[in-house]
């Protein structure tokens, strides 16, 4: 069910989203937490569709609040409400915030619709404040959600989260590297337990989770890591390889193609496996699986990130 809202209030959207559960039979006491996503115009579909899918581990409103870039538009607020089929096992508030109601205050479009007593998760999938956790929504959420992957520069913007970091904050290319970082733990708790003494790190230049990657293993390992991104047209996308090095002989995790990985350690078979691109809605599932601080991604944007002392540069090729 979708029920259009033009030149609304806060107050009606909210007396409306009860006259829709009353008549749909629709409740709210199974809604766990309420997500705030901030987004444009063109993603909108594309982080709902995310959100309705993450929904059904996780049952939620979710409040999606878009702004207009103009300040000249008459001040204005048009929302749209959906339930049932058209939101997964969510409720979806979609608000447009047009002229000064899209600019000051943000807090208030959105605090008379926040579940009670329920947390607060903030999700900026895009467009990205200078300091999430100071800003108006940022302050009253218990999780900060952001994406350097959509970012121009996405190591710019890495190198900048640990300055700006408060407990609560993440980002989704911290959540890509869960299978990476379960795979390396795996191979270290295999013998031979012998203690690494380097690590090679290898990923596409667009992708922030190579840094990120080199970074934690930095902070884990206590060991020099050589990381580097490489040109496009050797690798287009994400993580390459992780060469972990031990006095035996060099174990190391490669992706010869988007999707697979082969894992190649002295004096074994190799073995293939599966390594797909993880999809936006497992990466937010997965964030919104814990609302407390995520304290090892702080230590890995701050003292590891720190003791990596990054300066990669454009691998050449030889």
């Amino acid at each position: 069910m979708i029920v259009d809202l033009p030149d609304t209030t806060v107050s009606k959207i909210s007396r409306a989203l009860v006259n829709v559960r009353e008549e749909g039979g629709a409740v709210a006491l199974g809604r766990v937490l309420t997500l705030i996503i901030l987004t444009r115009e063109g993603a909108l579909e594309e982080v709902i569709e995310a959100a309705n899918d993450a929904s059904r581990e996780h049952p939620m409103r979710v409040i999606v609040l878009m702004l207009n870039d103009g300040y000249d538009d008459d001040p204005r607020l048009d929302a749209q409400i959906r339930v049932g089929g058209d939101a997964g096992a969510s409720e979806v508030v979609t608000l447009r915030a047009f002229g000064d109601a899209g600019h000051s205050n943000l807090e208030s479009l959105v605090t008379g619709l926040l579940l009670p007593d329920a947390p607060v998760v903030v999700w900026w999938p895009n467009r990205t404040p200078d300091d999430i956790s100071k800003t108006s929504i940022g302050r009253i959420a218990q999780r900060r959600i952001t994406d350097a992957a959509t970012k121009s520069d996405p190591s710019a913007f890495v190198a900048g989260l640990g300055g700006q970091y408060a407990p609560g904050d993440t980002d989704l290319a911290w959540t890509r590297l869960t299978r990476w970082r379960e795979q390396l733990a795996a191979i270290l708790d295999q013998p031979p337990y012998e203690p690494v003494v380097g690590v090679r790190v290898r990923g596409a230049s667009d992708s922030p989770s190579t840094a990120l990657l080199a970074a934690w293993l930095r902070l884990t390992l206590d060991v020099p890591v050589d990381w580097a991104y490489l040109d496009p047209e050797e690798w287009p996308h994400g993580i390459k390889s992780v060469a972990l090095v031990r006095q035996s002989g060099e174990v190391l995790l490669e992706r010869p193609s988007p999707g697979v990985a082969i894992l190649t350690q002295p004096g074994q078979p190799t073995h293939d496996l599966a390594f797909p691109r993880r999809t936006l809605r497992e990466c937010l599932a997965e964030e919104l699986r814990r609302l407390d601080p995520d304290v090892l991604y702080g230590r890995v944007i701050t003292e590891g990130w720190e003791l990596l002392n990054p300066r990669a540069t454009k691998e050449t090729q030889a």
